[in-house]
């Protein structure tokens, strides 16, 4: 299995996820086969990644192709911009609070998607098979990857980076729960006659969040989550009527608006797997969690599925793709992805209801972000990284004790 002519583990999927998880894999000295055509290059989404996602790119060589193209996030809050009877204060987050210069960078996808093209290229261990998998075959000993080119790829691991739907998560028995949201994503990018001094603002509405998130220059990228019938009919206003009604929402918050060609619209929903990994498949990315775009979790989600995966088939290295390696990948990944996918889905279900019990437990709880700044502190490290938040104060007692 781990001849010369067989390569060790086989990567299904080249969006960014699937890029980062080969070259993460590749750095370890594993050889891999990514399977997978070249992305569309037409993707008018960002991504913000956060310093430890930032981090994983900086380790696979891909960070500093984007340096002048993203946009740091110094300062995020949250306004509640809704009409209801309980309304919530400001909560306002700085990076500066915790001894950060940022939180994380506002990057286009366009550019992050080819610079992890370029350095997959670069790496002699991938070896990139521009074709879809379009069936597996499961056994004992190894995982065997058939190809639409009619090329068969055997491994000891597949990495199902493949999507939302993963076919390679549905070869592995791998049941999910999915949920359907009222709601659909609208994004744009715009320009704006003022500049946002590298603050993110979400403004809490009664469909779901309106999040402004600052691109380098007076541009921001926007995600707007209303009804799948708002969202068709933003998409269908001319720039004008459209950058109007943007402005609206923000209250002038950023002076004159001027949208940017490209407009796309995303169905919510949230998918969480009953398994992480099983039969030599390991979940990464959307194939592992999918929820609603609030608190930017996504992708970031996605590197620690990538780091996790990675240490565990380094310390796994004559079988990465065991039933010993793979119940270590998830149980390691099984709190983190639970808990952000439930907090965000509790968040989300409180914008949406029209309970007084739910308004007041959302005001309650930002309004002692706002007022309380150990609390506040402790959930921003932990929005950076699970855990940091505890160790910072398990490390300041230490600090008290030894004075």
């Amino acid at each position: 299995m781990n001849s010369p002519t067989s390569p060790e583990i086989v990567v299904a999927g080249t969006g960014p996820a699937g890029l980062a998880a080969a070259l993460d894999l590749a750095r370890l000295g594993f050889r891999i086969i990514l399977a997978g055509p070249v992305p569309r290059d037409d993707d008018e989404r960002t991504t913000a990644l956060m310093r430890p996602a930032l981090a994983i790119l900086q380790r696979i060589g891909v960070f500093d192709a984007l340096i002048g193209k993203a946009a740091p996030l110094e300062v995020m809050r949250i306004v509640d911009a809704t009409r209801r009877l309980i309304r919530s204060p400001v909560a306002t987050f700085r990076a500066a609070e915790i001894g950060e210069e940022y939180f994380g960078l506002n990057i286009p996808n366009r550019q992050l998607n080819q610079a992890l093209r370029a350095a997959v290229l670069a790496r002699t261990e991938i070896e990139w098979r521009r074709s879809l998998v379009e069936g597996w075959e499961i056994g004992q000993d190894e995982i065997v990857a058939k190809l639409a080119d009619g090329a068969r790829v055997a491994a000891a691991l597949a990495v199902a980076a493949d999507g939302r739907l993963s076919p390679a998560r549905e070869a592995a028995g791998i049941a999910v729960s999915t949920r359907s949201f009222p709601q659909s994503a609208f994004v744009v990018n715009f320009g704006h006659s003022r500049g946002h001094g590298f603050i993110s603002t979400e403004f809490h509405t009664e469909t779901g969040p309106f999040t402004q998130v600052p691109l380098p220059g007076r541009r921001s990228s926007l995600v707007w989550v209303v009804r799948p019938e708002t969202a068709a009919e933003l998409a269908a206003l001319d720039d004008a009527a459209l950058s109007r009604r943007i402005e609206d929402r923000m209250q002038s918050m950023l002076g004159r608006v001027s949208v940017e060609p490209g407009r796309q619209i995303y169905p919510l929903t949230a998918t969480v797997p009953a398994r992480f990994a099983a039969n030599r498949v390991a979940l990464v990315g959307e194939a592992a969690h999918v929820f609603p775009p609030i608190g930017a979790q996504g992708l970031n989600l996605g590197m620690r599925d990538i780091s996790d995966l990675s240490r565990i088939a380094a310390e796994n290295r004559d079988d990465p793709g065991s039933g010993k390696a793979l119940a270590a990948y998830d149980r390691e990944r099984r709190p983190d992805i639970l808990a952000r996918a439930g907090a965000v889905s509790l968040l989300n279900i409180s914008l949406l209801s029209d309970m007084l019990p739910a308004q007041l437990a959302r005001s309650a709880g930002l309004g002692l972000l706002g007022r309380i700044a150990p609390l506040r502190a402790f959930f921003m490290r932990e929005g950076l990284q699970p855990g940091s938040g505890l160790a910072s104060i398990l490390s300041d007692l230490r600090d008290q004790i030894r004075r």
